[in-house]
């Protein structure tokens, strides 16, 4: 799946054409390498995002598009964030 879908689909970013923003904007690395939105991301991959200031860091768990958004969260597994974050989850 491309790396922009699956931000998407993944709700870590809401949109996908902010998610190609970010990708082209050098903020995101998959397995520590500055990654393009059409890369392809696999099961295992670590993606880092940086959003302003605040980082965060996934190991991606499966790479199938979720049936509903219930699931989405299950795509994925946060491995490190700001407190600020870890406090006060964002809200979707």
């Amino acid at each position: 799946m491309r790396l922009d879908k699956y931000l998407k689909v993944s709700r870590l970013i809401k949109r996908r054409t902010v998610a190609n923003e970010v990708a082209d904007a050098g903020r995101i690395l998959i397995n520590g390498k500055t990654a393009k939105a059409s890369q392809a991301v696999k099961a295992g991959d670590i993606i880092e995002v940086t959003f302003g200031n605040r980082p965060i860091k996934v190991r991606v768990l499966s790479d199938v598009e979720p049936r509903t958004k219930d699931v989405a969260r299950e795509m994925y597994e946060i491995m490190e964030q700001p407190a600020v974050l870890a406090e006060n989850p964002p809200r979707e």
